[in-house]
This record gives C-alpha cells, sequence and structure tokens, in this order.
C-alpha cells in the first residue's frame, strides 16, 4: 500500500503524524510526506521521505496579525476565524495542483491529511482514492463543518469535483475521550505517541531535596517565530522563581537569548525534545499549543497555561475544563497570576489526578501500530471498524 501524508509547512501539524506514519513504514507500507518546500527539511529530519508541493505561503503573517492586535488608530481586520479559513483555502489553493500530480504519479492508495491541510481531501476527491483526517489535537474544525463547502467550492470546481468531504472516511484521534469535541468523522483513537522533533537527551539534573516540585516552563516554536514579545518562558520562569520549586526552561537554541535574566538556580535545557524532559517534572508551565499539552498529559502533568492564538485557546480550554490545570488568558497573565496559578496547581492533588485520569486514557488507546489494520481497510475500499 502506498500511503500519502499530507500537511502545510507548520512543523507541529507534521510531527503530530509521524508515529504513524512511522507505523506504517514499519508494517511494510511505502510512505512519503507531502508538503510546500519550505517544510522539507524539517520532514526529513523525521527520517521519513519528502516531496515538495505548490508554492510557500506566509502564513506566519496572518497569524502575527491575529496574536498582535493592530494599534487604535489602525483599521481592525477581520476576526480570527475567517482570516484563518481564508489561509487555510489559500494553503489548499497553493498545494493543490501539484499534489494531485504526485500522488497520480506515485500511485498513492490512500491520503492521510493533518485536519487543516485542505490540500488532501481534495487530492483525494480528484485521484479516487480514500482520505482520512489525522488530528493533532482537540477536533478544532469539527464545528466548521456548515462553512467549509462554500469555502471549498471554488477549488472542487477547478478540480471538476462536486464536493469534497473536508472531514475524510475517518479521522485518526490521539486525543483521550476527556479532553477531546464531537469529531467530523468515524473516530479511530490512536494513541498519543510523543514526536517532539529531533534532539538530544539532555543530562540528569542536579539532586534536589526530597518532595521539591521540578515546574517545566516551555513555549513551544509558534510564538517566537511570530514576534518576540510574544514568548513569554523567562518572564513565566522569573515570576514562580520565588517559589519553592526548581525551575526548568525548554528552549530552543534561537529562543535562548529571548530568555533575559533567569532566577538563581534555573536550569535550561536546549533542543531537548519535551518528552525527553516530562517524565522528571511535576508541573508544566506554556502557551495552549497542542504539542506541549498532550506530550505534557501522556505524563500524566497538570498545566498552567497562557494562550493567546485561537487554537491555542480552545485547547487550553478543554484542559481547564477537564480539570487537569489553569488557564490564564493571556491579557490577565501578570507574574504575580501565574506564580499563584502554579502554586494553587501544585497545592491541589484535583490538577493532578484530572491529568492521570487523562494519561490512563491516552494509554488505554491503540498503539499506532494497532490502527494500520484500519488504514489497510478503508484503502481496500472498506468501512473502518
Amino acid at each position: 500500500m502506498r500511503i500519502l501524508f499530507v500537511t502545510w509547512a507548520w512543523p507541529s501539524h507534521l510531527y503530530a503524524m509521524v508515529p504513524v506514519a512511522w507505523a506504517c513504514r514499519a508494517a511494510g507500507h511505502d510512505v512519503l510526506v507531502a508538503s510546500q518546500p519550505e517544510l522539507t527539511g524539517t520532514i526529513l529530519g523525521t527520517g521519513l521521505p519528502a516531496a515538495p508541493v505548490g508554492g510557500d505561503v506566509d502564513a506566519a503573517a496572518v497569524f502575527r496579525e491575529i496574536a498582535l492586535p493592530p494599534p487604535a488608530t489602525e483599521r481592525r481586520p477581520a476576526p480570527g476565524g475567517p482570516r484563518v479559513l481564508g489561509l487555510l483555502t489559500t494553503l489548499a489553493e497553493a498545494m493543490t495542483d501539484d499534489l494531485v500530480e504526485l500522488g497520480r504519479n506515485w500511485r498513492a492508495d490512500l491520503i492521510v491529511f493533518e485536519p487543516t491541510a485542505f490540500a488532501g481531501p481534495l487530492a483525494a476527491a480528484a485521484l479516487g482514492v480514500p482520505a482520512v483526517r489525522h488530528l493533532y489535537g482537540t477536533d478544532l474544525l469539527s464545528a466548521a463543518g456548515r462553512f467549509l463547502p462554500d469555502a471549498l467550492g471554488p477549488l472542487c470546481e477547478k478540480l471538476g469535483i462536486a464536493a469534497v468531504d473536508p472531514f475524510g472516511a475517518a479521522t485518526l484521534d490521539p486525543c483521550p475521550p476527556g479532553l477531546q469535541v464531537p469529531v467530523g468523522s468515524r473516530r479511530l483513537p490512536v494513541r498519543y505517541v510523543p514526536y517532539n522533533g529531533p534532539g538530544l537527551l539532555p543530562a540528569p539534573p542536579p539532586a534536589t531535596p526530597p518532595g521539591r516540585p521540578l515546574v517545566c516552563v516551555t513555549w513551544g516554536t509558534t510564538l517566537s517565530r511570530l514576534d518576540p514579545g510574544l514568548f513569554l518562558a523567562g518572564q513565566a520562569a522569573r515570576a514562580i522563581g520565588g517559589l519553592d520549586v526548581d525551575v526548568l526552561l525548554a528552549v530552543t537554541p534561537a529562543q535562548r537569548g529571548l530568555l533575559g535574566p533567569l532566577p538563581a538556580g534555573t536550569r535550561v535545557a536546549e533542543s531537548a525534545p519535551l518528552h525527553l524532559l516530562a517524565p522528571g517534572c511535576d508541573l508544566v508551565v506554556a502557551h495552549g499549543g497542542a504539542g506541549t499539552l498532550l506530550t505534557a498529559l501522556a505524563h500524566g502533568l497538570p498545566q498552567v497555561l497562557v494562550p493567546r492564538l485561537p487554537d491555542h485557546v480552545r485547547h487550553s480550554a478543554r484542559l481547564g475544563e477537564a480539570g487537569a490545570g489553569v488557564v490564564l488568558p493571556a491579557e490577565e497573565a501578570a507574574p504575580e497570576a501565574i506564580r499563584d496559578a502554579v502554586a494553587g496547581v501544585l497545592a491541589s492533588p484535583g490538577h493532578r489526578d484530572a491529568a492521570e485520569r487523562l494519561r490512563r486514557e491516552m494509554h488505554g488507546q491503540p498503539a499506532p501500530a494497532g490502527v494500520v489494520p484500519e488504514l489497510e481497510l478503508i484503502a481496500a475500499g472498506g468501512t473502518p471498524s
């Protein structure tokens, strides 16, 4: 079987699919990852083969406009939702023609796409092969289903297809049931196996007094890419530096210079995948990105989240509703608010209990290898169980 994995050029969306892609490859299937040229090096870094399609689009500019409100004297742009949907259709338009040609020449049997890469189901419909969605977090687009036919109509017409199902024949879902919202197509649960990019195992931490909590602070990679002022990891570390905790900052080399002065004893880990750091931690303070959130939950860790982008806000809200942490709106995340939230979560066993419950739900879902037969069935024209 030939399986074409599709994402646009955003690393975290790719990373969510890597364990399933490798499971398919380990089962003996041909796997190819298609994305815009900008992501080629990142794909190759996963050890999977890459195929550049279409042209690059400045998606960061749109997210920057959403995350950074304009001055009061400037005209306000459209709300975030319409702008994001417009961006996603632009990305699909940039990729679809080349993706159809690639799928035809490579003789793809199945397309697996992340939920915002509409080029995936469009190309599958044009090629007459099944498509399966692979979520990277909660199903943010399930409530937008009524808007998608109109948004994708011009691309369907261009491709000569009557319509496209943007939710695919099924949805691979790494979220635990206690975190997920209703999904847009038949749900195929899959265990979340953290893939946070390549990196080195950090040196063992120095010995600390027994019972002293270790708090990991990380702000992902998106916000520092949009604007250095949105990268709050250093501020968060300083906010909790006076508590009776040890602080571990997880950053990229490019982010190190954005941290500013840090409290004495703060450890900084560069280029260490979060899943290698999480086992020794007691709490994660972060921005609410899906990869960070799910990786922390995979280790049963409660969280204090300060989301800013729309998807971060929605993922964080579900975590808060599940009881596994505290969410601080970005405009209310003063240092004392972060400090009090961290102290409160560490003092409340209920947050850790909720995170542990979600961890057990995650580990109760089939491993990536366990969903490969379902993908084989779909590719053969069958109905998933």
